[in-house]
């Protein structure tokens, strides 16, 4: 297979109809490592919204059990890329996922936000350091992928559009990003799992390399001290050398899906779908995915 191969295979589908299987094409041979990046920064862009990072901070899941809070995000989401939106496996992370949210008193306008996110950040983030920028197949596809996520999350008013969903995302952040505690304990939480990923002497460098990727809003949301001109310009230079060093390379030829990923640290035996997330009092709302061929 050919370097460009794959991406000729997407644009022969329908990214309508065919989303999900050009969504796994995509996150899982194309670009799972910048998939991986862009939906962390995703889900820690969310922190910055007061009452989203407040509520994470009260549930203590990304203070005391960050690495588990890590794991079960990113495995409950990549099973539903990896199996669809039908199988069991899908079906079952979707209905652990709406279990644990309708636990807590979380408005539409911020479960919205937060999906917008999904949709958003991985275009901007394989657009700017990925080996080639996302296609519009991708794209819709992608759109159209997380529509049906949030359809079977209850969530209400979703874009229909990338572009709504971009626009929808940037005037959330810029009526909601402010400073708060609590957030601010949660996005520290998120920058030392991340440097305990690798060698502690590494932790500094990591901790500043990942601050000169964010962008000024959220510097300034969480009361950083914005890095340097020169380190933020050496750090995303090496991120795009790592794309264009990718762009050289063999096609992968097997899928990579998250459950794949070293970051992935808790659950070295394995895992059960049904057994990721967390067991918070239900709310009074119950899952709206239907558990009749959930096992």
């Amino acid at each position: 297979m050919k370097r460009y191969e794959r991406l000729a295979q997407i644009r022969r589908l329908d990214p309508e109809k065919d989303a999900s299987e050009i969504y796994r094409l995509s996150a899982a041979y194309e670009f799972p490592w910048d998939f991986t990046r862009a939906l962390e920064l995703a889900l820690y862009r969310t922190y910055a919204v007061p009452s989203i990072g407040r509520l994470l901070a009260e549930t203590t899941e990304l203070t005391e059990r960050t690495q588990k809070r890590y794991d079960d995000t990113a495995l409950l989401l990549d099973t539903v890329v990896e199996h669809g939106f039908d199988a069991d496996q899908g079906r079952t992370a979707i209905c652990r996922i709406n279990q644990m949210h309708r636990s807590y008193d979380i408005s539409n306008e911020d479960m919205r936000y937060v999906l917008c996110t999904f949709v958003v950040m991985p275009k901007r983030w394989i657009d700017a350091y990925g080996w080639r920028r996302l296609s519009r197949h991708e794209t819709v596809a992608s759109t159209v992928h997380y529509r049906t996520l949030g359809r079977h999350m209850g969530i209400k008013g979703i874009p229909e559009t990338y572009e709504e969903f971009e626009a929808c995302l940037d005037a959330y952040e810029e009526a909601h990003f402010g400073w708060d505690e609590a957030a601010r304990r949660v996005s520290d939480a998120t920058l030392d799992l991340m440097a305990s990923w690798y060698p502690r002497p590494l932790a500094p460098v990591l901790r500043a390399s990942t601050l000169a990727l964010l962008d000024e809003p959220l510097l300034s949301a969480f009361r950083y001290e914005p890095p340097g001109a020169a380190t933020r310009a050496l750090v995303r230079r090496a991120v795009r050398a790592r794309g264009r060093l990718v762009r050289l390379l063999p096609p992968r030829r097997a899928p990579h899906f998250a459950r794949q990923n070293r970051e992935i640290k808790g659950y070295p035996d394995g895992y059960g779908v049904a057994e990721l997330g967390t067991r918070p009092v239900p709310g009074v709302r119950g899952c709206p995915v239907s558990t009749a061929r959930v096992e």
